[in-house]
């Protein structure tokens, strides 16, 4: 049986991609894909989202390039309806989601077809290695690649193999997508963590391993930042709300720290004249400063000057934007799951 188990061919995999303007990236994500040494068969379906930049057209350039990609439209442009509409499109027994700003490592596929066989995986995932192109996105890269950044989760900052939580991306066998009716489209944020969570509850192994690499390209701005991480934390409220127990420190010091900063400031500007010990209440935000000024010099140590000055913006902007955005998630929007 060994001796002919090199003559059964390997899975053919299906590559979904929801894309909502990625004109900076798309090209050189796809050739990624398309340039993967995997010796099965492969295709590429992206989810067209309404962009308003020239998504469509590139898009419609690699469809006339090369007969392995195509393209199903996500009217809506949310990313679990995208993917959804891209596996519903895809026809092979392997799984892979990949994003329109994620570029694929070298035996990226092959790699992840191996560890679902070795691993009886439902789900496989890697790191997801931030790199950035401007001075402010090597700044995040450097922010998300650190546990000053994103605390300890395994995909931002790498770790040993063995069953996780959740994974970068994913490599899914076909049946567990179908079995569970693929993502939950209410998530639109998220979706990754609630459909592993799913999958976990019902006996299935998520499986974290460091031999799969994505480079991911952060975003550009200190404005499109806030926006991505305001929106994590939402998400990851509706998410504790939905799945009770799931609560963890890392997901709750930012609100904590948001909180105590807040609270700590205000009473501090309003006692300082009348009871000045109240002025202690300026602690936490001193505090907060010199641990995140003396944190971004160590973790910047061979950066270049422009990295390095931009380090403690990047990381009070994903701190407060994420606890902000978790403290004023609304009812409304847990609601909006059921």
């Amino acid at each position: 049986m060994e001796e002919n188990a090199h003559l059964i061919p390997p899975p053919s995999i299906s590559v979904i991609m929801p894309v909502l303007n990625e004109e900076r990236h798309l090209a050189e994500a796809v050739a990624h894909i398309l340039s993967q040494d995997y010796p099965g068969e492969v295709e590429l379906v992206i989810a067209l989202g309404p962009s308003k930049d020239r998504t469509d057209e590139i898009a419609a350039g690699l469809c006339a390039a090369d007969p392995r990609v195509r393209t199903v439209p996500n009217p809506t442009g949310r990313t679990p309806a995208g993917l959804n509409a891209a596996i519903a499109a895809s026809r092979h027994e392997v799984v892979v989601r990949v994003d329109g700003h994620g570029l694929l490592a070298p035996g990226y596929l092959r790699t992840a077809v191996r560890l679902l066989a070795e691993t009886g995986a439902a789900n496989v995932g890697g790191v997801m290695h931030a790199e950035g192109q401007s001075v402010f996105e090597r700044a995040v890269a450097v922010a998300m690649t650190s546990k000053l950044g994103v605390g300890n989760a395994k995909f931002h900052t790498g770790g040993a193999a063995g069953p996780a939580e959740t994974v970068y991306l994913g490599v899914f066998r076909r049946e567990v997508l179908e079995k569970r009716h693929g993502y939950n489209e209410a998530f639109i944020r998220a979706q990754d963590w609630e459909l592993n969570h799913r999958i976990r509850e019902e006996g299935g192994l998520v499986y974290f391993s460091p031999e799969l690499h994505v480079t991911y390209r952060p975003r550009p701005s200190v404005r499109t930042l806030a926006r991505q991480y305001f929106d994590y934390g939402r998400w990851r409220r509706v998410v504790m709300r939905t799945h009770a127990g799931t609560a963890s420190l890392r997901y709750l010091a930012p609100p904590i720290a948001v909180l105590a900063i807040l609270l700590g400031t205000v009473l501090g500007l309003i006692s300082f004249a009348t009871v000045p010990w109240l002025a202690a209440g300026f602690a936490p935000l001193i505090g907060y400063v010199l641990g995140t000024v003396v944190g971004s010099l160590q973790e910047t140590r061979g950066q270049d000057v422009g990295v390095r000055a931009r380090l403690p913006l990047v990381l009070a902007t994903m701190h407060f934007s994420w606890g902000w955005g978790f403290l004023t998630s609304p009812k409304s929007l847990y609601r909006s799951t059921l």
